[in-house]
């Protein structure tokens, strides 16, 4: 019995002539509008704007914080059974015999630069920092943060947001988008992924809704990006020039000003359209290269001078304690905790207290000093196993708080983020085989991850831990811990030379995510088209600009990235749902693509 052939007639209708010549319509104008409309409500009311996406944000945490972290887990052992299993790992994304159109430099500079670049310039010392002080081991009470003990911990939970889990996001959309397009010879669009499931339904309005979801989650990932790059980069040039007037220095660390943080947006932007302009074959592809080689001269520059010995022993260490806790760290999700149950889980004489002990016992970023110090009134007489028994029955409040606020948003962010990284390694990985892109794009990229966080953060943590820094990383803003763990760590002109380089390197991988992202929503907007029009890739450059700018202006007095945070979240929600469908449908086209293989097979026997 033959089996039937998939569905590849997609038709993505494109204007013939005029403006949007090349692009579909209804895709470019929905996908406008949504982020007009949000720039123009965050300059027109910001204050609304800000506190409307704030408490959107955390009802939608309330409800979905589980189902974010259960769906990565499953994300990462889709891919693995796909890689393992011989009769789909072996496939290749192409013509039969085709050879790969990048180098593996080439491949794996664009995907690093492109992937978590920006990220790990920025987080390679913050994230182990700041998981060095609160992680759940810490919240739990287990051990006492900033401490040896929490320093295990501290690496478990920044390998888990940096490793396996990050990279396995990206490829799902990843191998999805590459395998219709390369060996179904289909649009290299999102809605693609769809059509072992929804047939030819994507040819008309869902299938705008399923791209249209791919460019605003693609817009808020990308720019959440580079509001943090620009906020380092304006770090670094303070650390270089000693300008105060790209600085907030009214706090108690001096942080990026708007002035100073909008000022870097533009010259950002700037050279990101430029390069967009060039394309993937010349512009990002140099600067890709380009990244590679400073970023491999700024990690040897902490293995000479920094403390290697205590990062090699961290990154064996930490890697074993990772693999042993996978499982739990894959699936382990907490849901708020409600008034009642927090009330019924105090013992009885806490019991008439119970409102003015839940917000302190269920504060994720206190601790039990803070908690009892806290207290006024009555609550604050109660005995000390009292108020022992409190804080432990608000512990899940705890870990939910500290779920959502950490892992839930990096699950987000890489989400968001998943439609421009996932069609970019789509586009460069043509002739590969689908275990020969799951294995480059998951777990390479996540090795060179741990060793950046292993080696900048664990010299950081060194610094701490011996007394030499007094303090100083721990209390510097996030964007400035890099700089000043350097300043720490050497001095006189190597530091001002190095410094110089960070910058640069920044810059630059803040134009390969701008512009790769800019191409990306190009591509999905002229219906899969890898050629795109000068001009609209202008036009999305100039409105990535403005929502950036839009969202740092609109959370007021707040942290400047705080609205930019809650806007992805919220964004990254519906295309989450996207991407378990694609699971899903990929599933499905492996498993009929198998079945065809077998029965050609025997068709052939049988006829020889």
């Amino acid at each position: 019995m033959s089996i039937k052939e998939p569905f590849t007639d997609l038709e993505i209708d494109t204007a013939d002539a005029g403006f949007y010549e090349n692009y579909s319509v209804p895709i470019a104008l929905i996908s406008k509008g949504i982020m007009v409309a949000l720039v123009l409500w965050a300059l027109v009311f910001p204050a609304n704007a800000n506190s409307t996406l704030g408490s959107w944000n955390s009802r939608l945490l309330e409800v979905f914080n589980s189902f974010y972290v259960l769906i990565v887990g499953l994300f990462f052992f889709f891919l693995a059974i796909v890689a393992i299993l011989p009769s789909t790992g072996r496939r290749v994304m192409g013509t039969p015999g085709e050879k790969p159109e990048f180098s593996n430099f080439s491949w794996f500079s664009m995907m690093f630069g492109a992937g978590l670049g920006v990220g790990l310039m920025v987080f390679a010392t913050a994230e182990p920092l700041g998981l060095w002080g609160s992680n759940p081991v810490v919240v739990s009470g287990a051990v006492e943060g900033n401490s040896p003990e929490a320093l295990q911990s501290a690496y478990r939970f920044t390998y888990l947001h940096y490793g396996f889990h990050a990279w396995a996001i990206y490829v799902v959309t990843g191998l999805s988008l590459a395998y219709y397009a390369y060996t179904r010879d289909m649009p290299l669009t999102i809605r693609s992924a769809l059509t072992p499931l929804f047939g030819r339904l994507l040819n008309g309005f869902l299938g705008h809704v399923v791209d249209v979801l791919g460019v605003v989650a693609t817009i808020l990932g990308v720019s959440v990006t580079i509001g943090y790059g620009v906020s380092q980069f304006i770090d670094g040039l303070y650390a270089i020039t000693g300008m105060q007037w790209v600085m907030d220095l009214g706090g108690e660390v001096p942080t990026p000003s708007k002035v100073g943080l909008i000022t870097g947006l533009v010259v950002i932007m700037g050279l990101s359209i430029i390069s967009a302009v060039s394309g993937v074959g010349r512009g990002v592809k140099y600067l890709s290269n380009l990244n590679l080689v400073l970023s491999i001269i700024l990690l040897g520059t902490f293995v000479i001078f920094g403390s290697f010995v205590f990062a090699m022993t961290t990154y064996g260490t930490a890697m074993v304690d990772y693999i042993l806790h996978f499982l739990s760290l894959s699936f382990n999700a907490y849901g708020p905790l409600s008034a009642e149950a927090f009330a019924a889980a105090l013992p009885a004489e806490a019991q008439g207290h119970a409102d003015a002990l839940i917000g302190g016992a269920t504060n994720a970023w206190g601790s039990f000093d803070g908690f009892k110090s806290g207290l006024e009134g009555a609550a604050a007489e109660l005995d000390e196993a009292t108020l022992a028994a409190a804080y432990a029955a608000g512990e899940q409040g705890r870990q939910f708080g500290w779920q959502a606020g950490w892992t839930t948003f990096y699950w987000a962010w890489w989400i968001a983020f998943s439609p421009f990284v996932g069609l970019f390694l789509a586009r460069i990985s043509k002739g590969r085989s689908v275990r020969e892109f799951i294995l480059g794009c998951v777990f390479a990229p996540a090795l060179v991850c741990f060793a950046w966080m292993t080696v900048l953060g664990g010299t950081a943590i060194d610094l701490e831990l011996a007394g030499a820094a007094e303090g100083a990383i721990i209390g510097a803003s996030n964007t400035s811990k890099l700089f000043v763990t350097l300043s720490y760590m050497i001095d006189g002109g190597l530091l001002s030379m190095l410094n110089v380089m960070c910058v640069i390197l920044i810059m630059t991988f803040l134009v390969t995510s701008a512009d790769s992202g800019i191409l990306v929503m190009n591509t999905i907007m002229s219906g899969g088209s890898q050629e795109t029009g000068i001009k609209h890739r202008i036009i999305w450059g100039l409105i990535l600009t403005a929502v950036i700018g839009a969202l740092i202006l609109a959370a007021g007095d707040n942290n400047p990235m705080d609205a930019l945070r809650n806007a992805m979240i919220i964004g990254a929600l519906p295309f989450t749902m996207v991407m378990g469908l694609m699971c899903v449908s990929l599933a499905k086209a492996l498993y009929r693509d198998g079945l065809r293989d077998k029965h050609q097979a025997s068709s052939t026997q049988a006829a020889e």
